[in-house]
């Protein structure tokens, strides 16, 4: 399935179920901007997600509500943390998405380290 033609496109938030060493899937409500067939969630590196990433790049994504409930089925993924020329580019590109919310997060997460972007690619 591409991208391009699903539920994603129109969608705030994305479900991202990542997996500990143990293969229990945690799942989390995220933001994320889309790019061609590439999903992008900006985080903080000391963040759970971005642990278990490193550990696991399996991931599924669905779309769903800022609590999480889902709007849509699961797509299986794999996920990868994005090198630093192309993180400032996603990290714009999200701030012009959420506007004044993700000034709100920002401030917010500081005390979670620099930023991280992953990619999804399904």
């Amino acid at each position: 399935m591409t991208l391009n033609s699903s539920p994603f496109e129109n969608a705030s938030y994305l479900n991202l179920e990542t997996y500990r060493k143990n293969k229990q899937g945690v799942r989390t409500p995220v933001w994320f901007v889309q790019e061609h067939d590439t999903i992008f969630i900006v985080t903080r590196e000391k963040t759970g997600k971005v642990k278990r990433i490193r550990n696991n790049s399996d991931v599924k994504i669905a779309p769903c509500d800022f609590r999480g409930t889902l709007k849509g089925d699961w797509i299986q993924g794999e996920a990868y943390i994005v090198d630093a020329h192309k993180q400032k580019e996603i990290l714009d590109t999200r701030n012009k998405k959420y506007g004044f919310k993700s000034k709100i997060a920002n401030l917010i997460s500081f005390n979670k380290g620099k930023y991280v972007v992953i990619a999804i690619q399904t």
